[in-house]
């Protein structure tokens, strides 16, 4: 009697079938999970330590393994026997009686040192940079990273970095496109990197607001009426303006400026006009992840701010001012929102990046050609403004 065929056909096609919905539900937890810059971040920190922590284990077993022998062992010094030493003889004289007697000699005092007729000079003190603070902090519930640039800091330095470096950013006349957070990261080699300002979702990619960075334009338009400007000018002096309400800043005038916005903080009180500066993207004038930069009253540190939680434009104005921001400002943010340190990602970005700000410091110097643009920039050097 032949045997019942099974029906091997169906429970492959059942098998199949329940690994591929269970693929798809579990790719649409994942999608949900890292859409939270939050948990990106949580993640790429457990990778870098499980990472840091194989690294250090693989370290340790191979500096025991090429640990070197010792060649041979020490006899104990308890061990060796003191051989006595032999009795001196005397000694008769063999100086011939012809020859006189040596007489002996004194041994010459030295002179004391005389001192220099010439002065010493003291070499000027070499004033050391320090590195570039992130921390992390939580005010009123929210959590943020905060990054702090010295800028009398004669290691910090402070420039802006566009996608697939080009030298000039995406505009009407130019387009070169958006790049991955972390190749930017990659080849800036700074200490910080963050996003920037906005740009449009076409493909042109254009970038919202006039730029300045190593005193040299990046974008321009006269008609530029739009966001508020942040600039630094010669002798480090930071300046905040929106242009609808104080007029145009004098771009040509500014070592590094970005123009995003909107304004949160204004002489010390909290101002708050999007639709008069010109937004109005339900993205930007409702509650989402955001970063804004600002500054203290010394006008000595910028504050690069990077929230951890979606935020309305009152909520992140409040915590600028707690931190101690007089003048602030919001910029790009939502999936936009990104921030790399030393190197390493702690906010990855949810979307390619047009524009970033670029920060170097003592430990990641930066190019010699930026430190020289900024000296010719103090001795009056100013940016052309392009025709």
């Amino acid at each position: 009697m032949p045997d019942r065929k099974q029906p091997n056909g169906c429970r492959k096609m059942l098998r199949r079938t329940f690994l591929f919905l269970v693929g798809l539900a579990l790719a649409q937890i994942l999608t949900e999970f890292f859409s939270i810059p939050q948990n990106r971040s949580n993640f790429a920190n457990l990778v870098r330590q499980l990472w840091e922590k194989a690294i250090a284990l693989w370290e340790s077993q191979n500096r025991v393994a090429q640990k070197p022998l010792p060649s041979s062992t020490p006899t104990p010094i308890s061990s060796v026997s003191p051989q006595p030493l032999p009795s001196p003889t005397p000694q008769t004289s063999t100086i011939p009686e012809s020859l006189p007697t040596p007489t002996p000699q004194t041994r010459a005092t030295p002179k004391p040192p005389q001192p220099s007729s010439k002065p010493k000079v003291k070499s000027p003190a070499v004033v050391k940079g320090k590195p570039v603070q992130v921390t992390q902090k939580t005010v009123a519930g929210v959590s943020f990273y905060q990054t702090t640039i010295d800028l009398s800091d004669p290691e910090t330095f402070i420039t802006l970095g566009l996608a697939n470096n080009a030298t000039y950013a995406n505009g009407p006349t130019v387009s070169n496109g958006d790049e991955p957070f972390a190749k930017l990261v990659a080849r800036q080699k700074a200490a910080v990197v963050a996003n920037g300002t906005f740009f449009d979702k076409s493909n042109k990619k254009w970038v919202m607001g006039n730029m300045v960075a190593a005193g040299r334009f990046l974008k321009y338009s006269r008609w530029e009426n739009y966001g508020t400007t942040l600039g630094i000018k010669a002798g480090n002096q930071l300046e905040m303006i929106t242009a609808r309400t104080e007029g145009q800043p004098n771009w040509d005038q500014h070592w590094f400026s970005i123009t995003c916005g909107p304004r949160l903080i204004k002489q010390g009180k909290i101002s708050i006009s999007p639709q008069l500066e010109g937004f109005a993207d339900p993205h930007v004038l409702g509650v989402g992840y955001r970063t804004a930069i600002g500054f203290p009253a010394n006008r000595k540190q910028l504050f690069l701010i990077s929230f951890l939680a979606s935020l309305s434009l009152q909520q992140e104005a409040n915590i600028m001012k707690a931190i101690g921001c007089i003048e602030a400002m919001n910029l790009d943010g939502g999936a936009s929102e990104a921030l790399a340190h030393n190197g390493r990602i702690l906010l990855p970005a949810g979307r390619n990046l047009t524009n970033v700000i670029v920060v170097y410091d003592t430990n990641y110097p930066a190019p010699s050609a930026l430190k020289t643009s900024w000296q010719r920039f103090q001795a009056g050097d100013r940016p052309s403004i392009p025709l």
